[in-house]
């Protein structure tokens, strides 16, 4: 009879994999990946990765869905908080923690690509894709939404609309990143004048004087 093994056991195993496979996915890109190249770099038998697993579409998913659900998460917690202005939350939503655009992209943004464009025919696929672009979007639009109904951000243009240029904007960021050599697609130029529409639209400045 084989020992029990702790949940908290499982579910560090499972972080273990998805994060090695997150660096092989990272080198190799998704087409290339096999489940033995995972095994490897985790340090796991097959049994053990696919007792967590079924395949390398269904590993792939989970890394897409933990970033993306964090992100969900922060933001219930975020609008449950009375905030001084939604206009630093959109830039750290978009940048990080230090809320500037530099000249670094995810690493893994080729790799989402590839995942997305060689599974366009593949009817699952595309709707988990669907899914994942509706989730992106409502992180983008509550944010706005949000500033917009305290009057810090203009109504001119309606808050999903305004999503979706954000995330229209990181996507295309992103296949630049996959097909072209980083010093032609100029990262932080791009995203510094992004930033200067993002807030001719939601008129930020005027926002910010009609709030004081």
């Amino acid at each position: 009879m084989s020992p029990k093994v702790s949940k908290e056991h499982m579910e560090k195993r499972r972080a273990n994999i998805l994060e090695a496979a997150k660096q092989v996915f990272i080198e190799m890109g998704y087409e290339r990946t096999t489940m033995k190249h995972v095994m490897e770099a985790a340090g796991v038998s097959r049994g053990g990765l696919y007792q967590y697993f079924l395949n390398k579409e269904d590993l792939y998913e989970a890394i897409l869905e933990e970033g993306l659900e964090k992100a969900v998460d922060d933001n219930g917690l975020l609008l449950e908080k009375e905030v001084d202005s939604y206009w630093p939350l959109l830039m750290k939503r978009m940048f990080g923690e230090s809320m500037e655009p530099d000249d670094r992209l995810d690493p893994l943004a080729p790799s989402n690509l590839e995942f997305f464009i060689t599974g366009r025919h593949d009817e699952r696929r595309r709707q988990y894709g669907l899914n994942r672009y509706q989730l992106g979007l409502q992180v983008y639009e509550e944010l706005i939404k949000a500033g917009q109904e305290c009057g810090e951000f203009s109504k001119t243009y309606d808050s999903k609309t305004m999503a979706r240029s954000i995330v229209s904007f990181i996507d295309g960021l992103a296949l630049d990143h996959a097909i072209l050599p980083e010093e032609e697609i100029q990262v932080k130029k791009q995203s510094l004048l992004f930033v200067e529409y993002l807030k001719m639209a939601l008129e930020v400045e005027r926002g910010n004087r009609l709030k004081k």
